[in-house]
């Protein structure tokens, strides 16, 4: 899910993991989903190491060989567990979070800003991570995410928002990931290009001849060079 701040997008999130009281006297229209949610932050103060918030949480899931071998390793969890949860750097929190989130069994997965306080190469492996997981587990993932790259990585429906923040904003039904980008950047009046070296997109400079090339021809997000 892609729009500025204020658009709606946690709200959205939030919603569907139940955490709106219902409002006396109104019948709710949301159905109720079995969800793993992740929420935007995740400021733990537990006293717990790693290893027993692991085994409280989901337990089932983090000693199995193949949840090890799909998220516990690439996140790097295993040099944590024996560290106390509170102690941990915002990174190492956010990693844990997202091995929590992945570790519950659910039918729709709930991931609010996996790539808050990570750093580059780590948001790469997260994004790998989840999309591995998810499609493996045949599994329905709605993910909030401001780090652009890292959305290319995860996505491959798109639900852009837009609007006055806070104010009036609206959803747009689920897109194809080219179609969604496109649309998202032309509100941003921004071009991306795919860097021929590292394959990664890449903002083409305002008003350059490449930035001038995509935006005529409605190609915001370019894949391809």
């Amino acid at each position: 899910m892609l729009g500025e701040n204020g658009t709606g997008k946690t709200t959205f999130i939030r919603m569907l993991a139940g955490a709106f009281p219902r409002e006396e006297g109104v019948e709710s229209e949301i159905p109720e989903f079995n969800v793993s949610y992740k929420p935007q932050g995740n400021d733990s103060k537990r006293e717990c190491t790693v290893r027993q918030l692991l085994h409280d949480k989901i337990r089932d899931a983090y000693t199995h060989p193949q949840f090890v071998s799909d998220v516990i390793r690439p996140l790097q969890i295993e040099q944590l567990l024996d560290q106390v949860v509170k102690t941990l750097s915002g990174g190492e929190k956010q990693r844990v979070a997202i091995t929590l989130c992945l570790g519950k069994p659910a039918d729709i997965y709930l991931i609010d800003e996996p790539s808050a306080h990570l750093d580059s190469e780590q948001r790469i492996t997260a994004s790998k991570v989840i999309k591995r997981f998810i499609l493996h587990a045949k599994k329905t993932a709605f993910i909030v995410e401001h780090d652009f790259i890292m959305a290319t990585y995860l996505a491959d429906r798109v639900i852009v928002y837009e609007g006055q923040p806070a104010v009036k904003c609206i959803a747009h039904s689920p897109q194809s990931l080219l179609s969604g980008m496109n649309l998202f950047l032309s509100h941003l009046n921004i071009t991306f290009r795919r860097d021929p070296t590292n394959f990664r997109p890449r903002i083409n400079k305002l008003e350059s001849i490449k930035d001038k090339e995509q935006k005529t021809a409605g190609s915001y997000y370019y894949l391809d060079d």
